[in-house]
């Protein structure tokens, strides 16, 4: 196009090479981080249950009393959602790489911080753990947007979602990191200091050394962000920030001539030209040109992440309650860690590790639309077919892991994925990390209604089964069928979010154009699919 950028049509034109695998690693080990350090808590917290609320008259190991769980399980999203807002907006304002080696020492210092929570009593640990837990997910919030605005601003428009999903891919091995860890430390421990199962010896049934289990856990998180610093640090900013928000065309150009080894003209007069009217996020030209495409990338990711994380957290729940996983009364408590991430890992490498790389493959095929569409139809198809012949399942263990591996695949071939890689495209450049943030936190509102409203419903409708200290549920099969219908309000408003697919995020947003034709380009190229 006539008023695109030379720098900025070098990138969309550029062939992939070695910077892009670069960034993509960059980013990916920042996701990777995140995956590990929110989901390796579920591996862990029937641990701290039965460490420090030990109750030697009850039949049943010790429990987190539920506003105990209730904070463990919950408190990192409530951080990441908050880090999402304040790094998003920090990220169009100061620019993108300044503030991305920040995110990556939070999640450093805190991941090995939670692993030293310490305290007079047991609530005094778990505030710590808390504390710490809070603090790192602020961190791991900030990846979010920043992560997503920078390979997409880096990304040539032919493979720009493959390379965002790539990134979005290292949360699949996030995940199975952290179960393999945990099974490497559990089976050590376990080795090392024998313990009697809970229903033969209650007292000796948890090692002492098994305080350090949990803690090893959380601290290893640090080790693959930790790696990266450097890395990030060496990254230049992005010529989409420079050029269209900073509006500094002779930097933009100097930067990427390093990086695409081309040289490239500053065009100032071209960069003073574009997009002179700047509207606000609370302007209303901003709700007329962008409005409805906020509303459907926040709550495609709301609805999503309810389902989403709900499911991955209590797999151990699910697991107990079809009888895939021993009592836990009939286990020690470090071989009760072992089989919960048995359990996990095997999730994580038959469903989710596939479904994000079968993502990357064929969103350049079939596009982002229809992939989000597709994802939400099977999860909601999957979670009926688990809940409603429930009975059936707990007799059928085989048959339901499957099942409910497919939920997974198809959450991440799909809206898992399809959700942040769409607002890192669709906005202006000056308000993309804003926007981006916006819609994941969204997308954590929901997975904290998830995770929390899990916790209460997937309780059992029959008092005597219930864990202590919680009332009667709605149980686990409402629960699904509870999930399968919020996954259907998903398809429902995946129809507000554009098609994005092979263009450039300029093309996109209408930055290209100087004012006057800017109105009617938007409004033309706006329609989805």
């Amino acid at each position: 196009m006539a008023n695109q950028l030379g720098v900025l049509n070098a990138l969309d034109a550029a062939k992939t090479q070695w910077y892009h695998f670069t960034a993509i690693v960059i980013a990916g080990m920042g996701f990777f981080t995140d995956a590990y350090d929110l989901f390796s808590i579920s591996l862990i917290t029937k641990l701290l249950g039965r460490i420090y609320y030990f109750d030697a008259l009850s039949e049943k190991p010790g429990t987190l009393p539920l506003r105990i769980a209730a904070a463990v399980n919950g408190v990192a999203f409530c951080g990441t959602l908050a880090g999402q807002l304040f790094f998003g907006w920090l990220g169009d304002k100061l620019g993108r790489k300044r503030v991305y080696g920040l995110t990556l020492m939070l999640m450093v210092i805190c991941s090995i911080a939670s692993g030293l929570s310490f305290g007079k009593s047991p609530d005094g640990v778990m505030a710590t753990l808390c504390f710490f837990r809070f603090w790192l997910g602020f961190g791991i919030g900030g990846d979010y947007p920043l992560s997503a605005t920078i390979m997409s601003e880096y990304a040539n428009k032919k493979t720009r979602g493959a390379f965002i999903a790539a990134v979005f891919a290292m949360q699949g091995f996030g995940i199975l990191t952290g179960g393999i860890i945990a099974l490497i430390v559990s089976a050590a421990f376990d080795h090392a200091y024998k313990a009697l199962p809970y229903n033969v010896d209650r007292e000796h049934s948890t090692a002492p050394q098994a305080d350090y289990i949990w803690r090893i856990i959380l601290m290893f998180g640090a080790i693959p962000a930790l790696l990266t610093y450097y890395w990030r640090m060496k990254m230049p900013e992005t010529a989409r920030y420079t050029a269209l928000v900073a509006r500094n065309a002779k930097q933009a150009a100097a930067d990427m001539s390093k990086v695409l080894q081309v040289e490239l003209n500053a065009e100032q007069e071209k960069v003073d030209k574009i997009g002179r009217e700047q509207f606000g996020l609370f302007s209303k030209e901003f709700a007329k040109r962008h409005g409805l495409n906020l509303l459907g990338t926040t709550s495609t990711w709301f609805l999503l992440d309810i389902a989403f994380y709900s499911s991955n957290l209590f797999q151990k729940d699910i697991f107990s309650a079809i009888g895939w996983l021993p009592k836990a009364e009939t286990m020690s408590a470090t071989k009760e860690v072992y089989q919960i991430a048995k359990a996990q890992t095997l999730i994580a490498l038959c469903g989710t590790v596939p479904g994000y790389w079968f993502t990357v493959a064929f969103i350049e095929h079939l596009g982002r639309f229809a992939i989000q569409l597709m994802g939400f139809f099977f999860m909601s198809v999957f979670m009926f077919a688990l809940a409603i012949p429930y009975p059936y399942w707990k007799t059928h263990n085989t048959g339901f892991l499957i099942m409910y591996s497919l939920t997974f695949f198809f959450a991440n071939f799909g809206p898992n994925a399809t959700t942040f890689i769409v607002p890192a495209e669709i906005f202006p450049a000056r308000l993309r990390s804003t926007c981006h943030g916006i819609s994941a936190a969204a997308g954590k509102a929901g997975a904290i209604v998830g995770s929390l409203g899990f916790l209460y419903a997937a309780q059992s409708t029959n008092h005597d089964k219930v864990d202590k200290g919680y009332h009667t549920g709605i149980g686990v099969k409402n629960a699904l069928i509870v999930l399968g219908a919020v996954n259907c309000l998903g398809m429902l408003f995946t129809l507000l979010v554009p098609e994005t697919m092979g263009r450039s995020l300029e093309d996109i947003t209408g930055e290209n154009e100087e004012d006057n034709g800017y109105e009617q380009r938007f409004s033309v190229e706006k329609v989805p699919v």
